[in-house]
């Protein structure tokens, strides 16, 4: 069981990577109560430095005997790292908050997006893990918890166009690399992604799987299954990489059992947790990536009642995928832990 203290020693396992120093800086911000910080990472990593509260710290090597003495280690280095040190870290005490795909769909660990079931982090004990959701679907259930409380989703379409730091630093670096190619009328290199990313959109996020769809359109589709609680929710998406640095933006596309107006979606999203409510496009006011990277916030917009069926909505959706479709979202995790 948890033990509550004054601070707390924690773990960043991927502390050299975009969604790991994102972390710390989050840790930071939010003036977690951090007694020690312990930054881990590959060898490669080894005896570099991060920045946290001003101070610089030695980045360690990653092995199972990193997490004697830590209360809580924030996992961002993949799945096939935390498959194996999640259980060494849970061995030695750990509380886990692991942001890979590794243990999202296990059925004793809990996944949780705070605004929308915080009461799932007490199942953590089991393993003593709790998963992070997928970035994308972070997001849209933060838009559509209130207006499932509200009305009951029956169906959800969603379309994402999401950012190139979703793959990770190589990938940004590629499309800026990319990008000055083109305007130098030089030939690009492609190493990250398949196609060209500069000046086009892939609808190929993850892995191709037998059905049809990509590994991260099933992400989508079950994950939002079970933060939600509710299997009755239908959910069929496309994933698509935009070449965007920073933020992912959404198309969603909700059914409901009760009809709700676009004024009353309005009225419910501008007071729901974690919700800006960022609504005129008269004044051509919608969610932009650009205006969103930073934020802790998802950013609601373009909200209008679907003409094709009785009850039906659409909506724009917009978050930074580093802070709160990941870094944030586990830090929050961590801050109800502690409570």
């Amino acid at each position: 069981m948890f033990k509550k203290k004054d601070s707390y020693v924690v773990a960043v396992v991927g502390a050299t990577g975009a969604v790991g120093s994102e972390m710390i800086e989050v840790l930071a911000e939010r003036n977690f109560p951090v007694s020690e910080l312990r930054p881990l990472a590959s060898e490669r990593s080894e005896g570099k430095t991060v920045e946290f509260k001003g101070k610089n710290v030695k980045v360690q090597k990653l092995t199972a005997e990193s997490f004697k003495g830590v209360d809580i280690a924030l996992f961002s280095a993949g799945a096939d790292r935390s498959l194996e040190f999640c259980p060494a870290a849970a061995a030695a005490g750990a509380v886990c908050i692991d942001n890979s795909s590794a243990f999202r769909m296990d059925p004793v660990v809990p996944l949780v997006v705070p605004e929308v079931n915080p009461h799932d982090i007490a199942k953590y004990t089991t393993k003593g893990i709790i998963a992070n959701p997928n970035c994308s679907t972070i997001q849209m259930v933060v838009a559509l918890k209130p207006l499932h409380d509200a009305a009951k989703i029956k169906r959800v379409v969603v379309t994402t166009f999401q950012s190139v730091s979703g793959t990770g630093a190589k990938a940004m670096d590629e499309l800026l690399d990319q990008t000055k190619a083109l305007l130098s009328f030089q030939e690009v290199e492609k190493k990250v992604y398949p196609h060209q990313i500069a000046f086009n959109c892939l609808p190929h996020i993850d892995k191709f799987i037998e059905n049809g769809y990509t590994k991260e359109e099933m992400k989508m589709v079950n994950e939002t299954n079970k933060i939600m609680g509710d299997d009755s929710i239908r959910v069929t998406a496309t994933t698509v990489r935009v070449p965007v640095f920073r933020c992912h933006s959404e198309s969603v596309n909700i059914e409901t059992e009760k009809k709700l107006s676009a004024n009353e979606a309005r009225a419910i999203l501008s007071t729901a947790p974690g919700v800006v409510l960022y609504d005129d496009p008269a004044r051509n006011v919608y969610p932009l990536a650009i205006d969103v990277a930073g934020s802790d916030d998802t950013y609601v917009g373009r909200i209008r009642e679907d003409e094709s069926i009785p009850n039906g909505l659409n909506m724009w959706v917009v978050a930074d995928n580093l802070r709160k479709g990941a870094a944030t979202n586990a830090v929050q995790i961590a801050e109800y832990l502690i409570k």
